[in-house]
């Protein structure tokens, strides 16, 4: 289906939510010649998002790049997000191999840094109308497909009218409610709670995550020194937390191992969180409609991916439809948006799906499968497993490719040589009384 040429528009296209997703994609798409309304219901340009893993995983970096941005984090004292993680076999600590490239990377940065950084960034790129104060209210459609917002201003009621509606406005999207978009929820065995410790050392100066089978918790550090610790139990313990949630914050931190040390750090925000936080995935595309970041998949915030993800998606949709929406409308031919929006649901399934599989099986807060034990155990007793681990942990390769044969071989040779040198008996010499 096609636009229907009687149409006129006021924008190539309209982004309901101005968060990461949506201020990535006007950036890109303005780039590449498109004219942008990019709606943000908050008033303030310094709004952010509280509840996130103030982390980018390092599948995100190009994007950064892209965006021109990486230069403003480093300045801004993002950390680099290098990680230890403990298991019940030792601590994983992925290392560069020997004389090797260094491992990738992206960013432990907290939202009230990055979300205005990059709505800023928005706001002076030519050809992104920057709407502050601007919530959809509903959809404009014509011949079965989305052609505009509605929209409460400070003004009054709006109808904004563009070519194409995308929806960044996160896990409770308006677009996609408004539109109709099916989806599947999954429901999330854990609850979280967070809170933020200034000047909090930690091992290495490396963020940490406890994986505690089948709870888990995480500490990242930020810019600024303030140090991110979350907890995320599994709902069996959701009373306790209820009936003393400082008390029990506190007690699960301090029986870590290798616990930070938050009794001699400052915590500088109230102890916050969920206690029911589902897993949603919804069709990326309706006519007219795309949807990135949150609004499209939601996933488990244990895994602190959501950054990355939106990212990305933003820049897939961008690459998508921008040869589409700037060329000529003719059904097939370059200007075919619905073939472009096709192409972007494609990538973004393939690209996503399996990651959301696993993030969705694990959230059942069950103990570690075989496989789960056989290539944690082993990256923690191996370092080219161990930095396998990370490229997946980064999203950098998918799960097949991280389960693959070869692989799930290595890890089972490792643990096999482990076995034997744990049953082999120490040599003669070792044995010998002292005289």
């Amino acid at each position: 289906m096609t636009q229907p040429e009687s149409t006129e528009y006021d924008y190539d296209v309209v982004i309901s939510g101005a968060s990461l997703a949506g201020s990535a994609a006007a950036i890109l798409l303005a780039r590449r010649g498109l004219r942008v309304a990019l709606l943000e219901r908050r008033s303030d340009p310094a709004a952010y998002k509280v509840l996130c893993t103030h982390s980018i995983t390092a599948n995100a970096y190009p994007v950064l790049d892209e965006l021109g941005l990486v230069p403003a984090l480093e300045k801004a004292g993002a950390l680099r997000n290098e990680a230890r993680w403990y298991t019940r076999w030792g601590w994983i600590e992925p290392k560069a191999a020997p004389g090797g490239p260094e491992l990738p990377y992206a960013y432990n940065v907290r939202r009230s840094t990055l979300d205005p950084m990059i709505r800023a960034r928005a706001g002076r790129t030519p050809g992104v109308d920057l709407l502050l104060g601007h919530a959809v209210t509903g959809l404009v459609r014509e011949a079965g497909r989305t052609v505009g917002v509605r929209a409460s201003t400070p003004q009054g009621e709006r109808e904004i009218r563009a070519r194409l509606v995308v929806g960044a406005d996160g896990k409770d999207s308006a677009v996609a409610k408004y539109a109709g978009v099916p989806g599947r929820e999954y429901e999330n065995g854990r609850f979280g709670y967070f809170a933020h410790f200034r000047d909090l050392p930690l091992h290495g100066g490396l963020g940490h995550t406890w994986f505690l089978d089948p709870d888990m918790a995480y500490a990242f550090p930020n810019e600024d020194g303030v140090t991110v610790i979350a907890v995320l139990p599994g709902k069996k313990w959701l009373p306790a937390f209820r009936d003393d949630l400082e008390g029990s914050f506190l007690a699960f931190v301090r029986a870590l191992p290798e616990a930070p040390p938050i009794d001699s750090a400052e915590r500088i925000t109230k102890i916050t969180g969920t206690v029911d936080y589902p897993l949603r995935s919804r069709n990326p595309t309706a006519p007219g409609i795309a949807l990135i970041g949150d609004a499209a998949l939601t996933g488990d915030p244990l895994w602190g991916v959501g950054c990355g993800w939106a990212l990305e998606s933003a820049q897939w949709l961008a690459e998508a439809v921008a040869p589409a929406l700037t060329g000529r409308r003719n059904p097939g031919g370059p200007g075919d948006l619905d073939a472009s929006l096709k192409a972007y649901a494609r990538r973004h399934r393939r690209r996503l799906r399996g990651h959301q599989y696993l993030a969705a099986d694990f959230a059942r807060a069950r103990p570690f499968n075989p496989l789960e034990r056989l290539m944690f155990s082993a990256a923690a007793r191996d370092e080219a497993v161990a930095r396998h681990m990370h490229l997946f942990g980064s999203r950098l390769i998918s799960p097949l490719r991280f389960l693959n044969p070869l692989a799930v071989a290595k890890a089972s040779a490792v643990n096999l040589r482990h076995r034997r040198a744990a049953a082999s008996p120490p040599p003669a010499y070792l044995s010998r009384a002292e005289p």
